[in-house]
């Protein structure tokens, strides 16, 4: 997840250097709206299952979710 979006975030930044705001867009938003569903979902199937809900919920922010 961690170099998925950084991959995104520096293509992103690329576009932004071009000039070309549609592509630079809709790479934002390709990566951070899947990004965010997926931290989603797990902070909620976590919270059925774990005990220490604030570093589970720090852990998501972080996108290291998956890990634990």
């Amino acid at each position: 997840f961690v170099s998925e979006t950084t991959a995104a975030l520096c293509l992103s930044a690329g576009y932004r250097a071009a000039g070309d705001r549609m592509w630079q867009g809709l790479t934002l938003l390709f990566a951070l709206v899947p990004c965010a569903l997926v931290q989603l979902s797990l902070v909620f199937i976590h919270r059925d299952v774990s005990r220490d809900r604030p570093l589970v919920l720090l852990l998501h922010l972080l996108q290291l979710g998956p890990l634990v």
